[in-house]
């Protein structure tokens, strides 16, 4: 029953709303401020390996930590930068929200594991709601034309290229 309240209701999708402007906020100004000022993970990478907790309690990605992403913190780098910007302006502007929200999530999973407590908790927490509501999280918002223009053209490449248009029309 709350599912289904989540997935279809329009004031569940309002407040989904308000949830995605805060967490999409979050992620926006972090990202933002890696991005313009020459963000490096490494120091981050290495503050990880080096903590005895993390070792303890999650060996595998202790071992990720030291044999990949520090070896390619440049990558890393870049990705976590970019990675918040992109997942921040999914969730704002409503646009494939649900993977915008898993990609948030999956980032504030690792950053857990690392060890950074911060504000990841919270956003885990409202994430889930957002990902479980599915496609009504981003009812007001660019999913609302998004994803009926993409399964259109999907459902037109699976038909040969007949009718876009058509199905663009069905389902909206």
């Amino acid at each position: 029953m709350f599912m289904n309240f989540l997935r279809t209701n329009r004031y569940a999708a309002g407040t989904l709303t308000l949830i995605r402007l805060y967490i999409g906020w979050m992620w926006v100004t972090a990202g933002f401020g890696k991005v313009t000022g020459g963000f490096s993970a490494e120091g981050y990478l290495m503050g990880v390996v080096n903590n005895p907790a993390v070792l303890e309690q999650y060996p595998t990605y202790h071992a990720f930590i030291e044999g990949f992403a520090v070896p390619n913190a440049e990558l890393f780098s870049f990705m976590v930068a970019w990675g918040e910007l992109f997942v921040g302006l999914g969730l704002i502007f409503g646009v494939f929200t649900t993977a915008a929200a898993f990609f948030g999530i999956m980032m504030n999973f690792a950053f857990s594991f690392a060890g950074t407590i911060s504000s990841n908790p919270w956003m885990i927490l409202f994430t889930i709601f957002i990902l479980a509501a599915g496609a009504n999280a981003g009812r007001y918002g660019g999913d609302r034309w998004v994803i009926p223009y993409m399964k259109g053209f999907i459902n037109n490449k699976r038909n040969g290229g007949q009718g876009i248009q058509g199905d663009v029309a069905n389902a909206a």
